[in-house]
C-alpha cells in the first residue's frame, strides 16, 4: 500500500479530530439533556412528595382536632397547631416547585384556598368546644366534605405529576440510551483517531529511520566518492608528473643520442682503421672512450624507456625460457654471495613483449635486489599465469582487466618504507650512496612495462624484503617465425655487388659518420641533408637499393619521405633511424608492422647487421 503524502495525512487527521470533537460535543449535549430530564424527574417526584406530605399534614390536623373535641385535652392539638403555623411555608415551597407549570400553579392556588378554608372550619370547631358548646354530628359534615375535596384535588394533581413523571422518565431513558450510544461512538472515534495517530506516528518514525539510513548511506557514499576522487586526483597528478618528466627526458635523450651516435660511430671507425697493430695506448684510450659512450647510451636508453618513447618490437616470447637463459648472466652480475632461485610455472602462456627489453628489465630488478642485500641473501625469480579482474583494474592506474604473464623478483633485503615505495619509479630517485646508482633502473622497468601495456606493482616492508611483480600482456595467436641470426663479429656482413644506399640525415656529423661506415662495408652511398634533397636524388639516380633515413627532420620527415619514395619506386628497401621516436613509425609504443628500425646511437656492427637484414628482406 503506497504511503500517504504528509499533507494528505495531516488533513485526514484534522478531519478525524473534528469528527471526534463533534461526537464528544454531541455526547456532552445529550448528557446535559439527560441530566435535565433527570432533574425534571426528580422535580416531579419532589412535587408528588410535597403533595403527599401536605395531604398527610391536613389529615393529621383533622385527627388532632377530633381528639381535642372528644377529650378536650390541649395536648391533642399539637399536630394541629404545628400544621396551622407552618402549612403556608410548605404550600409556598410546593407553589415554587410548580412555577413552570401554569396548570399546576392554579391547582396549587386552589389547594391553598381549600386548606385555608378547612383550617378555618377546624378552628371554629375547636373554639366552640373550648366554649363548652356542643357540636352536633351535622357540624362535622362540611369539614369532611372539604377534606374529601382536598383529597380528590391532591389525587388529581398527583395524577398529572405521575403523567409528567412517566413522560419525563421515558425522555430520560431515551436520553440515557442516546448518551450511551454517543459515548460508545465517541470512544470508538477516539480509538480510531488514536490508531490513526499511532499509525501516522509509526509511519513518521519509519520515514525518519529511512531518512536517517538514506542520509547515512548518502554520507557514506559521499565519503567514498571523496576518497575515490582524492585517489583519482592523486593518480592524475602522478600521471601528469610522469608525463612531464617523460617529455623532458625524451627531449634530452634525443639530443644525447645524436651526439652519442657521432661519438660511438667515430670511435668504432677509428679503432677499425688502426687495426690490431695500432699503438696499445691509443687503443686503450679508444676502448675507454667507447665504454663511456656506451654507458651514456644506456643512460639515454633508460630515459627513453621511462618516457615510454623507445621503439618496442613485441614478439611471442617464452618467458620461462628467457628467465632460464639468464642464469649465467645473473650469476656474473649479482655475485656468488647471493642465492638465486627460479620458480617457473608449468603451462605458462606466451607473452607479447620485446624480449631484449624484458631481459634488461629483469636484470635491473635483480641488480636492485642485490643492492638491497649488502650482507647476502636469497633472490627468487618466479613466473605464473595471472588474471587481473575489473575490481583490481578500477583501483590501479592504466591497468586493463585481462590475462597476463606475471614475473616477480623477490629479495630478503632491507625492504622499503611506504614513502620510498611511492617514489621508487621516479627517475633519478635513489636511496643508494653517491656514485652507486643513477636512479633510472626502476624507472626504465616502469616505462617499459607501461609502454608494453602491462602493469608493475611493488610490495615491500622495512626489514621484510621486497617483491616487485611485473604483469606482461598475453600473446594470442601463433608464434612468430624464427628471426634473423646475426653472424659473428669477425665476419660482418658486407655489400654484395654494386648495392647503392641513399643516406638522409639532417645532422651533418651523424650523416658523415653513417656514410663513412657504409662505405667501409663496401656499399655505394648517396647522401642528402633533408627530405627535399633526398627526393631530388631519387629523381636523378637511376638505381637505389635502400633508403636509410632519419625520422625527425625539419620539413619532410622520414616517414613522409619513405612513403613518397615507395610510391615512386615500389620495392625500395627502407631502414629508419632516430634517437627519439614520436608517432611516425611507432604507435602506442610499438613499431608499425613491416618497419625496419635502427635506434641511435648504433655501433658499426649493429649498422652492418641491420643493413644486411633489410637488403636481404629478413628484417
Amino acid at each position: 500500500m503506497p504511503a500517504l503524502r504528509p499533507e494528505r495525512s495531516i488533513i485526514i487527521l484534522l478531519l478525524a479530530l473534528i469528527v471526534v470533537v463533534t461526537a464528544v460535543s454531541g455526547t456532552f449535549w445529550l448528557y446535559r439533556g439527560q441530566q435535565a430530564e433527570i432533574t425534571w424527574v426528580n422535580h416531579t417526584l419532589r412535587v408528588e412528595n410535597r403533595l403527599s406530605m401536605l395531604l398527610a399534614r391536613v389529615l393529621a390536623a383533622e385527627s388532632s382536632q377530633r381528639g381535642f373535641i372528644l377529650t378536650k385535652r390541649e395536648d391533642f392539638l399539637d399536630p394541629y397547631q404545628d400544621f396551622r403555623a407552618h402549612w403556608r411555608d410548605e404550600w409556598g415551597s410546593l407553589r415554587s416547585d410548580v412555577q413552570d407549570n401554569v396548570e399546576q400553579m392554579k391547582a396549587v392556588d386552589a389547594l391553598g384556598a381549600m386548606i385555608e378554608q378547612r383550617v378555618g372550619m377546624l378552628q371554629t370547631a375547636i373554639e366552640r368546644r373550648r366554649e363548652g358548646r356542643s357540636l352536633p354530628e351535622q357540624a362535622f359534615l362540611p369539614g369532611l366534605a372539604m377534606t374529601a375535596r382536598i383529597r380528590a384535588h391532591v389525587a388529581h394533581m398527583k395524577a398529572r405529576e405521575e403523567q409528567l413523571l412517566r413522560d419525563r422518565s421515558i425522555a430520560a431513558s431515551r436520553m440515557s440510551i442516546m448518551v450511551t450510544a454517543g459515548l460508545a461512538l465517541s470512544a470508538a472515534l477516539v480509538i480510531i483517531l488514536g490508531l490513526m495517530a499511532l499509525r501516522n506516528a509509526q509511519r513518521r518514525v519509519s520515514e525518519a529511520v529511512e531518512s536517517r539510513e538514506a542520509l547515512s548511506a548518502a554520507h557514506a557514499q559521499l565519503i567514498a566518492e571523496g576518497e575515490e576522487r582524492e585517489a583519482a586526483q592523486a593518480q592524475l597528478r602522478q600521471v601528469q608528473k610522469m608525463e612531464s618528466i617523460g617529455q623532458l627526458t625524451g627531449g634530452i635523450a634525443h639530443d644525447f643520442n645524436n651526439m652519442l651516435a657521432i661519438v660511438i660511430g667515430s670511435l668504432d671507425m677509428a679503432r677499425r682503421r688502426l687495426g690490431e697493430d695500432g699503438d696499445p695506448r691509443v687503443m686503450k684510450g679508444i676502448d675507454n672512450a667507447t665504454e663511456g659512450a656506451q654507458r651514456a647510451a644506456q643512460l639515454t636508453s633508460r630515459l627513453l624507456a621511462f618516457s615510454r618513447q623507445q621503439p618496442l618490437d613485441p614478439q611471442p616470447t617464452d618467458v620461462n625460457k628467457l628467465v632460464g637463459g639468464m642464469s649465467e648472466l645473473l650469476r656474473r652480475t649479482i655475485g656468488e654471495d647471493m642465492r638465486v632461485e627460479s620458480v617457473l610455472a608449468g603451462g605458462l602462456w606466451r607473452a607479447s613483449i620485446d624480449a631484449n627489453q624484458l631481459e634488461s628489465a629483469i636484470l635491473n630488478l635483480c641488480v636492485n635486489a642485490r643492492d638491497a642485500m649488502p650482507g647476502g641473501g636469497r633472490l627468487t625469480i618466479e613466473t605464473a599465469n595471472a588474471h587481473l579482474d575489473d575490481s583490481y583494474a578500477a583501483t590501479h592506474d592504466e591497468v586493463a582487466p585481462g590475462q597476463y604473464i606475471m614475473v616477480s623478483v623477490t629479495d630478503t633485503g632491507t625492504g622499503m618504507p611506504p614513502h620510498v615505495v611511492e617514489r621508487a619509479f621516479d627517475p633519478f630517485f635513489t636511496t643508494k650512496g653517491v656514485g652507486k646508482g643513477t636512479g633510472l633502473g626502476l624507472s626504465q622497468v616502469f616505462g617499459f612495462v607501461k609502454q608494453s601495456r602491462g602493469h608493475v606493482k611493488i610490495y615491500s616492508e622495512p626489514g621484510e624484503g621486497t617483491i616487485i611483480k611485473i604483469y606482461l600482456p598475453r600473446h594470442y595467436g601463433a608464434d612468430a617465425a624464427q628471426g634473423y641470426a646475426a653472424p659473428a663479429t669477425d665476419s660482418l656482413p658486407r655489400a654484395q655487388g654494386e648495392e647503392i644506399i641513399l643516406v638522409v640525415e639532417d645532422e651533418d656529423r651523424v650523416r658523415h659518420m653513417s656514410v663513412d661506415s657504409l662505405r667501409e662495408l663496401g656499399y655505394t652511398v648517396v647522401q642528402a641533408s633533408d627530405g627535399e634533397q633526398a627526393l631530388e636524388m631519387l629523381a636523378i639516380q637511376p638505381r637505389i637499393d635502400m633508403l636509410f633515413t632519419d625520422i625527425v627532420m625539419p620539413g619532410i620527415n622520414g616517414r613522409i619521405l619513405a612513403d613518397r619514395a615507395s610510391a615512386e619506386r615500389p620495392g625500395l628497401k627502407i631502414l629508419y633511424t632516430t634517437g627519439y621516436t614520436r608517432n611516425a613509425i611507432v604507435h602506442n609504443g610499438m613499431l608499425d608492422p613491416g618497419v625496419a628500425f635502427l635506434a641511435k646511437p648504433f655501433t658499426f656492427d649493429q649498422l652492418a647487421t641491420k643493413v644486411r637484414q633489410v637488403l636481404d628482406g629478413v628484417a
